[in-house]
This record gives structure tokens, C-alpha cells and sequence, in this order.
């Protein structure tokens, strides 16, 4: 037979369309021609999958050879095809059983002597391919994470030639399994490491309790930073859909995979350099970008202020909608990017007005200016804004850690969960209005209070909604069925900057 059928897997955003792979041997001068709208790195795998061929003791074909990759509307990019492309030649040219393939799919690159390498969205691949009820090849690299779904029948090679010894019934390659999951990872950092700053800590649990985003500001040195690096360390692990969301993303990124930390929630956080497209993702085959990474988990912006304004612009679209969209001329690809905000800044350039002990140095119209790069609609979705001051000599030479542990406190976040989830579905900062009014009921005396307190502080409808978010957490917090005036105070006092 001199055509032949392979099955493989595009990448595109998180899926991962089917791809076929078909080979044909033709009279002619000896050549090798790829169609199907392939791009450069495609092209290349002519040369690669010629030497990989050759080097695991196989005759390349000195004939006409042409490979379709179908659909052909369809980019396609990287080195994933290099594995069915070689398989394809091998198969029409009579040295596998083309009836073996017709189970399996295949991805992976090839060096020049026929060892695979590991490729990116191996487990978009491997989700697909067990809804197809097949088996799919990858590269022992990509084993771990394309194991992940429960469904999933995968096979782990190291070379071409164990493939082809698996399809030619030669030597059987055994289903790959990971160990058993860890499920009790600790993180290596504690928040009662953070000495003082107890109402960060709190203003910490609470945000942690509800997905609430949150703002620190405070002088240098004050612990804004260690606060936000050890919110991890309090929230409780991802359910097994959402963190194979977040596993899939750093797939296609190209990420390493931990088997031990995957139920962790991922934490990032871009320097203040990043461009808007490094932040939501982009280029001509859009990969996620920032917010995408941290999509379950958390974005830490440190020295907001000193991002570019139009970089901290794009994300009032996601923080609203929970994914971004990025459009190109030829494809338009949507990623998640459902994350919880944390950020950190100044109270001025200097970093030292209203400190006490160190002048400020900055002018009225430099702290101004400063304050200004963060647009008002993009405040107004940070639910928690609290100030971080500068600790004390008393704190400081403290010998004990300060508060409760990690472990305590997540405990306490896990708790307040799992009641707004048996209540209504999802955390308190996803409320939807309809939810809104059924699970944040306020009696008349608190009504009142909440009316005083929109006039006094000149909040908006999205401030003021927010707020009863964050009531409601304080509440579940306290086991409380109802919001009252003490939760209504303390969300109030954690919306409230010094300026």
C-alpha cells in the first residue's frame, strides 16, 4: 500500500482539534512535500523525520512522498506532527501494519536519531483522544501530565523504535499509570512567618475565604510581599476539573508539570515591565499569558503603579468575565482566566509619606500623578484595600511567630468554603445579583447602616455590591447565617485606604 492514515493533535488555545496525517508514495523524483498549512517549524520536520527514519535502521523511501495534513484550513505549528509523519512514511511504505494505527494517535518531536522529545499541550491531547476511546503515544516527557484524566489510555515511548516495536506487535508497550496522587502537599512557607500586620492577616484569610481581590499599600519593607506570596499557603487545593483546567494551560504554555504540587492553586506574578501581551496572551498562535496562568489561583502585581496603565487597562474585562479573548486574523481563541487579584503599591514614589519616623520627599503633584495610574474603575473591582504601616522596634525583635500558622488558618478558609458552596454554588466574590439579593439579606437597622456608609464614602453600585461580598465572607468566617453590623463594619473598614 502506498497511502496511508495517521492520527495526531493540533494545539490551538486549549483544545486540541483532531489532525489526520495522511502519507502517499508516488513514482517520481525522490522528494518530500508537506501540505495542509504548515508553518515553518512543520516544514522542518522534512529533514528531522528523514534522519529519525534512517537513524533507527529504516529505509526511507526514495520516492515521491506527500503529506496532507487535514483539515487543511487548520495552522499548525511546533514539532508535534514528527511521530505520525514518520509513522505515516513507515506505514505506506510497507515496513509497519497500516491496521495497527487506526486505534492510536500520536504526538511528539524527533531528534535525528529517533528519540522523542516532549511536546507542548499534551494534555488537551490526551482529553480529546479519550473521548475518541483511543489510545494515544506521547513522548515519556509528556507522560505524567497526559496520564492525568482517568479515562485516558496512554502509551509512553522513549524512541521510534519502541513505537514501531508496539505497532509491529514485536515488544507491547504497557499502559503508563502515574503513582498515586499527593493530596496532602505543604507549602514550604508559613504566613506566621510575616511578623505583626495583623489586619493584613486578616484582610489575607478574608480574601482567601471568598476569591475577594485584594490591595495593599504601605511603606517599603512593610511585609506587603510576604503577605501575598504566602496566600497560597492558605487556600485550600482545587478540585480535580479545575486543577486539570490550570494543568492544561501550563501545557500548552510549555510548563513544567509537579505531579505532587498539581492540586495546588498556581501563583504568579509578572515583573512590572510585562507588556499587555505577556499579561493576557498573545501572538500570531495566541499561548495565555499571565492572567491565564494564574486562572484558579492567584496574580500578584507588585509595584502597581509602576505597571503601564494601558497593561493594568486590560484586565478590568477579565476580572469581570473570568476569561479574555484574543483575536487574530485567521483564528480567535479564548483561554480562562478566572484568577484572584492581589496587588501591592506605594503610598507615594518616595514609598515613605505618612510613615512617622521618615520624611516623605515627594510633592502633592507627584503623589498625585502617582495615584493616577491606577484608574478608578479598575479600584473599584479591587475588593479589599488595606494598609500595610511600618512594623515597630517591638514587633521586630519578637521571638515567637506571630498568629496563627498556615495550616490553622486554611483549615478556617477551607470551612467557609465549602458553606458558600453548599449554599449557593460558587465562592462569594461570584455572586450574581439574582444571588446577590437571596444569600446577602440585610435587616432593617443594617440597611440603614448601608445607606449612611454609600453617602459617606461615595461608593458606587459595583463598591457597594462588593462590599456585601465581603460582608457575607465575614459572616460564613464566623459560622454566622446571617450578615450583621459587626461583618457590614469590618467589610466597610477593609475597603478603606488611608489617602
Amino acid at each position: 500500500m502506498s497511502l496511508a492514515i495517521v492520527y495526531s493533535r493540533a494545539k490551538v488555545g486549549i483544545d486540541a482539534p483532531l489532525v489526520t496525517v495522511e502519507a502517499h508514495l508516488s513514482n517520481g523524483l525522490p522528494s518530500l512535500a508537506i501540505v495542509g498549512l504548515p508553518e515553518a517549524a512543520v516544514k522542518e520536520s522534512r529533514d528531522r523525520v528523514r534522519s529519525a527514519i534512517i537513524n533507527s535502521q529504516f529505509e526511507f523511501p526514495a520516492r515521491r512522498i506527500t503529506i496532507n495534513l487535514a483539515p487543511a484550513d487548520l495552522p499548525k505549528d511546533g514539532g508535534r506532527f514528527d511521530l505520525a509523519i514518520a509513522l505515516s512514511i513507515l506505514a505506506a511504505s510497507g515496513q509497519i501494519t497500516p491496521q495497527s494505527l487506526e486505534q492510536y494517535e500520536f504526538i511528539g518531536e524527533l531528534a535525528l536519531t529517533g528519540q522523542l522529545r516532549a511536546t507542548p499541550g499534551a494534555l488537551p491531547a490526551a482529553l480529546q483522544c479519550s473521548h475518541q476511546q483511543r489510545t494515544l503515544f506521547v513522548p515519556i516527557a509528556n507522560a505524567s501530565e497526559a496520564a492525568l484524566p482517568q479515562r485516558a489510555s496512554i502509551l509512553a515511548a522513549n524512541h521510534l523504535l519502541e513505537v514501531t516495536a508496539h505497532l509491529n506487535q514485536q515488544e507491547k508497550l504497557a499502559p503508563f499509570q502515574n503513582p498515586k496522587l499527593n493530596e496532602d502537599f505543604s507549602s514550604p512557607i508559613d504566613l506566621n512567618e510575616v511578623m505583626g500586620q495583623y489586619q493584613a492577616k486578616r484582610a489575607l484569610e478574608v480574601a482567601a475565604s471568598g476569591n475577594h481581590n485584594l490591595l495593599f499599600q504601605g511603606p517599603p519593607g512593610g511585609g506587603k510581599s510576604m503577605l501575598a506570596a504566602r496566600l497560597p499557603s492558605i487556600l485550600p487545593n482545587m478540585i480535580e476539573e479545575h486543577a486539570m483546567e490550570v494543568a492544561s494551560l501550563r501545557s500548552i504554555a510549555n510548563l513544567p508539570f509537579q505531579l505532587d504540587s498539581w492540586l495546588t492553586p498556581p501563583y504568579r506574578a509578572p515583573h512590572h515591565s510585562a507588556s499587555s501581551a505577556a499579561l493576557v496572551g498573545g501572538g500570531s498562535n495566541p499561548k495565555p499569558g499571565e492572567i491565564s496562568l494564574a486562572h484558579r489561583g492567584v496574580l500578584f502585581l507588585d509595584e502597581l503603579p509602576e505597571f503601564d496603565r494601558r497593561v493594568l487597562e486590560v484586565l478590568r474585562e477579565p476580572l469581570e468575565a473570568g476569561q479574555i479573548n484574543i483575536s487574530r486574523i485567521n483564528q480567535q481563541v479564548s483561554f480562562p482566566a478566572r484568577f484572584q487579584l492581589i496587588a501591592a503599591m506605594n503610598p507615594c514614589p518616595c514609598g515613605y509619606l505618612g510613615h512617622g519616623k521618615i520624611n516623605c520627599r515627594c510633592s502633592p503633584d507627584q503623589v498625585k500623578r502617582y495615584r493616577q495610574k491606577i484608574s478608578g474603575p479598575l479600584l473599584d473591582r479591587i475588593d479589599i484595600q488595606v494598609n500595610v504601616p511600618a512594623n515597630t522596634q517591638e514587633v521586630i525583635n519578637a521571638k515567637s511567630h506571630c498568629g496563627d500558622s498556615s495550616t490553622i488558618i486554611k483549615q478556617r478558609v477551607s470551612d467557609a468554603q465549602q458553606r458558600q458552596l453548599e449554599r449557593q454554588g460558587c465562592l462569594n466574590a461570584n455572586l450574581s445579583s439574582n444571588q446577590l439579593l437571596a444569600y446577602c439579606v440585610l435587616q432593617d437597622d443594617n440597611r440603614q447602616l448601608m445607606s449612611q456608609a454609600f453617602d459617606r464614602l461615595a461608593l458606587s453600585a459595583r463598591a457597594y455590591h462588593r462590599t456585601l461580598k465581603v460582608a457575607r465572607t465575614i459572616a460564613d468566617l464566623a459560622q454566622s447565617r446571617e450578615i450583621e453590623a459587626a461583618h457590614l463594619l469590618e467589610a466597610l473598614n477593609l475597603r478603606k485606604m488611608e489617602t
